[in-house]
């Protein structure tokens, strides 16, 4: 089979080509820990789990009926296959995302075929953290779990923390605006808490966890453009890592999220990428932004 060089499908068949090699697993994980927030922004890789396949979904409409959600792609290759995709081209830090039940089998598999080069959200809690870890995660993500009644429960995040080790902890704090703020929400993003985006929320958890995963709700799936004030808030505010997504339509957006984000910053491109069916940014060209940005830390 011929396949043209800028068809999404060129990275799944030089995938299985065999191309590229890689190197272990844990000492690409640990190289990424130890140098990640020094020098140039760079392109984190995501997959998102929606009964059982790899989608990209409009995050407003989450939790809405099966009418009003909308999807933007649905994809035929397995979550296995981009996690092993990801493997070979290098791409650490990205994330895994159950977006409700019937995920497990898959979020496992991605695990398993790239361990210790994701992340693992959706879902998670005091019990069954440690067994995502254990299955190939790098860190898990955490974010319903330690709010409750609108505020952060400091007690289950202490715990969730001495569970697993602050430094394979992510707090979600995907936020939607409200006024001149933005709030996080919780429950598939529909539930507003009473937790504003502000330096003192960020110092504050930034003591339980080694990164901040912020989706920004209100644009996430839509394709039109970054939310330019919340990357600047989160460089000038946070001080641990942070990777931001919603809204990137273009290989611009990573340029001016590392150029806003002064390094602090990470983005994750969804639907606008082509392995998601997109047609503003070439997976290809997100690699060769992260080679060009490497290596970090040196």
């Amino acid at each position: 089979m011929t396949i043209n060089p800028i068809s999404p499908l060129a990275p799944f068949v030089a995938l299985c080509a065999g191309q590229v090699s890689c190197a272990s697993a844990e000492a690409s994980r640990l190289a990424f820990d130890v140098g990640r927030f020094y020098g140039p922004s760079v392109f984190r890789p995501c997959i998102d789990l929606h009964e059982g396949k790899v989608k990209q979904l409009v995050g407003g409409t989450l939790g809405a009926s099966s009418e009003a959600l909308r999807t933007n792609f649905v994809s035929e290759k397995s979550s296995a296959e981009y996690a092993a995709l990801y493997r070979r081209d290098g791409l650490l830090g990205g994330h895994v995302i159950l977006l409700g039940p019937g995920n497990e089998e898959a979020a496992r598999a991605a695990l398993s075929a790239h361990p210790g080069g994701l992340q693992l959200g959706g879902g998670v809690n005091l019990d069954n953290a440690v067994a995502w870890l254990d299955a190939g995660a790098s860190h898990v993500i955490v974010t319903s779990w330690v709010f409750r009644a609108g505020r952060v429960d400091f007690e289950r995040l202490a715990q969730l923390e001495r569970r697993v080790g602050r430094e394979r902890l992510v707090l979600d704090l995907s936020c939607r605006r409200r006024g001149d703020d933005y709030w996080v929400v919780t429950d598939r993003w529909q539930t507003f808490t009473d937790v504003a985006i502000s330096q003192a929320t960020l110092e504050q958890l930034s003591q339980s966890c080694a990164e901040f995963l912020v989706h920004a709700v209100d644009v996430e799936g839509l394709c039109r453009g970054v939310d330019a004030e919340l990357v600047q808030k989160l460089a000038a505010w946070s001080p641990i890592p942070s990777t931001y997504a919603g809204g990137a339509n273009s290989l611009a957006d990573l340029e001016l999220v590392s150029a806003l984000g002064q390094g602090r910053v990470d983005l994750t491109i969804g639907s606008a990428l082509d392995i998601f069916g997109g047609s503003g940014v070439r997976y290809a060209d997100v690699v060769a932004f992260n080679r060009r940005s490497a290596p970090r830390g040196s």
